[in-house]
């Protein structure tokens, strides 16, 4: 059975572009092992990410996020079982700020400076 994990949580340090690469690399390649799926929202020092896979999977990523020393005040915005993946081509899509894509990382979806957060689309359907 496959669930979706929506959560918010917030940096314990500003993310340059650089971390921002590393987080993005460590997550895909965990995520991969972990058969998940997802997208992370990175802007204004908060990530909003979007996870889906197996329920076990999910369990053990959850409580592996609640140790993370990079991000604190992580709340959980919905858990559900899905139908089918959102996220099916991306073990992670990612979505920040244009400038801080230096490195033309794949699956990168770009977000106005406003910060305006395209959360409320990011998990529906």
């Amino acid at each position: 059975m496959l669930e979706r994990l929506t959560y918010t949580s917030t940096e314990t340090e500003p993310f340059g572009t650089r971390d921002l690469f590393n987080l993005l690399n460590q997550a895909r390649e965990k995520n991969a092992r972990m058969q998940l799926t997802g997208h992370l929202l990175y802007a204004n020092g908060v990530f909003t990410q979007c996870i889906e896979g197996p329920k076990e999977a999910l369990d053990s990523l959850w409580v592996a996020l609640q140790k993370d020393p990079r991000h604190h005040d992580i709340q959980l915005i919905d858990r559900s079982p899905i139908d089918h993946r959102r996220f099916a081509d991306w073990s992670m899509a990612f979505s920040t700020y244009r400038y801080l894509n230096t490195y033309n990382m794949p699956g990168f979806f770009p977000i106005d400076e406003s910060g305006a957060s395209p959360q409320s689309q990011m998990c529906g359907g």
